[in-house]
């Protein structure tokens, strides 16, 4: 469960960092969103140092919650309701996140 919410967390971190400069370039957003961005892509990158497995494992692993985390921010933030097909991928993506992520050791 640990490993699982310090995915969510990872992925939260990445998203906010993309998601601002996204906001500034195409909404016209203010130039101030890249300071939080900024802190929030560093942030993303400690969180995966803390990660227990190799660094390729982790990134191989941690894209499955990130799709799924992405899809919920579609929802949550851009008000965009998952469709069926978005629910499957994120089925599909955490199968592999799983096989990945809780192999025997």
């Amino acid at each position: 469960m640990k490993t699982l919410l310090l995915f969510v967390a990872t992925a939260l971190a990445e998203i906010v960092g993309c998601y601002l400069p996204y906001r500034w370039l195409r909404e016209g957003a203010s130039f101030w969103l890249l300071v939080p961005a900024a802190v929030s892509l560093a942030l993303f990158a400690w969180l995966l140092t803390l990660h227990p497995s190799a660094a390729g494992r982790t990134y191989a692993a941690y894209g499955g919650v990130y799709i799924c985390v992405a899809i919920f921010w579609l929802w949550a933030v851009e008000s965009i309701r998952p469709t069926g097909w978005d629910l499957a991928g994120i089925a599909f993506a955490l199968t592999g996140m799983a096989l990945i992520a809780f192999q025997p050791r």
